[in-house]
């Protein structure tokens, strides 16, 4: 172990990483294509047809169909503009795409990494974008304190996490890029329709 190589995180890491762009893996991008689909082409026009059927029963203000439907659509609305802003921010990057040198040994935007705390506890995560964290199944952002105390890093390398529960060292076992598989998209309960089952696209 290279006892005598600890990293601590610098404020502006990682330095490659812009807030005008939005890192995100194939699968995740596929995620927010999906979802946005759903909301143009079901979604939304189904909330659509329920206003346009509330609105001929009566007085609106005392319409409650009306009013939850309005308000529906302004919310489908506002996650669609939400949706193509990150979509076209997007900055793709496959974890299975070839790598060479220091980006093959340590750990960038997509990586896997496999590491134990000072108890000898060991833990598996993957770094990936902030709209694809799932903690399920251990996909953490770049931009969270873990993410960014795992930056750079390479087996043996021991490095700070300063988290809101304390600072901890942490060793790093294992750098690796392989397929991260990202939860598909799924109608959430409560949705116009709901009861349909919705398009699937396969993610990578």
């Amino acid at each position: 172990m290279r006892k005598g190589f600890t990293r601590r995180p610098k404020a502006e890491e990682p330095a490659a990483a812009s807030h005008d762009k939005n890192y995100i893996t194939p699968g995740g991008i596929e995620r927010l294509k999906d979802e946005r689909h759903f909301l143009l082409t079901k979604d939304r026009p189904a909330v659509v047809e329920v206003v346009a059927w509330a609105a001929g029963n009566g007085d609106r203000s005392e319409n409650a169909d009306y009013q939850y439907s309005k308000r529906r659509l302004r919310q489908i609305d506002g996650r669609v503009r939400f949706l193509t802003k990150r979509i076209e921010a997007a900055e793709v990057i496959d974890p299975e795409a070839p790598r060479t040198g220091q980006r093959a040994t340590r750990a960038f935007f997509g990586a896997t990494v496999r590491y134990a705390n000072a108890a000898g506890a060991e833990r598996v995560v993957s770094i990936v974008g902030t709209d694809e964290v799932n903690l399920d199944r251990n996909h953490i952002s770049w931009a969270s304190p873990l993410g960014r105390a795992l930056m750079r890093a390479a087996e043996d390398d021991e490095v700070v996490l300063h988290a809101p529960g304390g600072t901890e060292t942490l060793t790093v076992l294992e750098v690796r890029y392989e397929r991260i598989s990202v939860e598909l998209f799924r109608v959430p309960p409560g949705s116009a329709v709901s009861t349909e089952r919705p398009e699937k696209v396969e993610s990578f």
